[in-house]
């Protein structure tokens, strides 16, 4: 990729991660307006306006994120494989993006149908949805955020697999030994692994707890 595509290439995938952020930022805020507002209309519009953001802006950006991610990955030194932090990301952006799936089209979808079906003046209620939506993007905020610290401090250094390409380009024979060195994995990251994993096993947690309850719960 030569310098002008791959400055343009960068900046279409800062403005998606960016944007992505944001949009999350905004459902958030609608979540909690949502979940506290007295006033029907605040209520129901909340509700729908996530639904529509949910479904045209931040699934699009997760989208445009992942491809200039994969664009930039293959399309430059950095590769997706050659670096623990490029790895890490690809690894969130893909979870991230699997999950916003799931999310959108069951817990989003069902909150706002629940709140539209209410013509009668009184108070729309989804129950304990309304709670899982807060925690599920909390989270999805807090993992986009990892993935922008990654972006800037680009730790770890190169993995195994980068180790081995670049020996081969610069024809610099294998140690006897690199296989049996172990992964090399330092304790942050592995940490930081460990810290994902959890993260994405309580959101998928929360998400299949919370339509359950919110089914029983109207």
């Amino acid at each position: 990729m030569n310098p002008r595509l791959r400055k343009i290439g960068l900046t279409a995938h800062i403005t998606a991660s960016v944007g992505w952020l944001g949009a999350v930022a905004a459902f958030l805020v609608l979540g909690i307006a949502g979940l506290n507002s007295r006033e029907v209309e605040s209520v129901r519009g909340a509700y729908i306006a996530m639904n529509l953001i949910g479904k045209f802006v931040i699934l699009p950006l997760s989208f445009a994120t992942l491809a200039t991610g994969l664009i930039q990955g293959l399309g430059t030194e950095w590769g997706l494989l050659r670096y623990y932090w490029v790895t890490v990301k690809l690894v969130l952006t893909i979870g991230s993006t699997i999950l916003l799936l799931l999310h959108q089209f069951t817990a989003v979808a069902d909150a706002a149908k629940r709140v539209s079906g209410v013509t009668d003046g009184t108070l729309p209620t989804i129950g304990r949805l309304g709670s899982q939506l807060l925690a599920d993007a909390s989270l999805a905020i807090l993992v986009l955020l990892v993935a922008t610290i990654l972006s800037v401090f680009k730790p770890w250094g190169l993995t195994r697999h980068g180790q081995r390409e670049l020996r081969k380009r610069k024809n610099v024979p294998l140690p006897p030994d690199f296989e049996a060195t172990g992964n090399g994995l330092s304790i942050g990251f592995k940490l930081l692994l460990a810290v994902i994993v959890v993260m994405l096993g309580i959101f998928f947690a929360l998400h299949l707890a919370g339509g359950n309850l919110g089914h029983r719960g109207h």
